[in-house]
């Protein structure tokens, strides 16, 4: 589930994503709250008037709190929506252990790796040159949003499934990044599954 204020750019309205689709979608208005869908599957709110009922603080991706999402939950279930709200407020930006590293089948420059993340193994197609087996890395996991504003899905590349990816520093916005391409690696004073952001 990811959460976008502007007030400023857009006015007093919470977006509220709740899964990554794409379009068309169907709208129904209810009270302060659209409730957007897709297939006849809630994928998303949109909340005007937000600030009376949610108290946000900030603007752009706001951070997700367990207070935060009640507040959400209330003001969909005040409007009379019956969706319940399922979120995992675990940290998207972790710290991750490379276990194994196999040339993708269908690409030279493409690797399969099995990166370890404290609580899942997961499987990652990788295009960094410098990625190797027993390096600590950060995982952006499928839900995560990037500096960019890209939120990081299950993918399949080139035929081979992907959830989630290796970053650079320069993906992940930190200063003095360098140009060159390649993933960051981190020093292993790290521990696997430990969140790389306070998020």
């Amino acid at each position: 589930m990811n959460l976008f204020y502007n007030p400023t750019g857009v006015g007093d309205v919470a977006f509220v994503q709740l899964e990554v689709v794409e379009g068309p979608y169907e709208y129904e208005k209810t009270n302060d709250i659209v409730t957007i869908k897709k297939d006849d599957q809630v994928v998303g709110f949109n909340i005007f008037n937000a600030a009376q009922s949610l108290d946000i603080q900030g603007t752009g991706h706001i951070k997700l709190t367990d207070d935060l999402l009640s507040k959400i939950q209330s003001a969909v279930k005040n409007a009379g929506i019956d969706t319940k709200l399922e979120v995992d407020l675990t940290p998207k930006f972790v710290v991750g252990y490379v276990q194994e590293k196999e040339k993708h089948p269908n690409a030279d420059k493409l690797s399969v790796c099995k990166i370890d993340v404290g609580t899942e193994v997961l499987q990652i197609v990788c295009g960094a040159p410098n990625i190797e087996q027993g390096q600590k890395v950060v995982v952006a996991k499928v839900g995560a949003v990037m500096p960019s504003g890209m939120i990081i899905k299950d993918a399949e590349l080139r035929g081979v499934p992907s959830s989630g990816m290796v970053c650079s520093m320069k993906e992940l916005n930190l200063p003095n990044a360098p140009q060159e391409k390649g993933i960051m690696v981190l020093e292993d004073s790290y521990q696997v599954g430990q969140a790389f952001f306070e998020e």
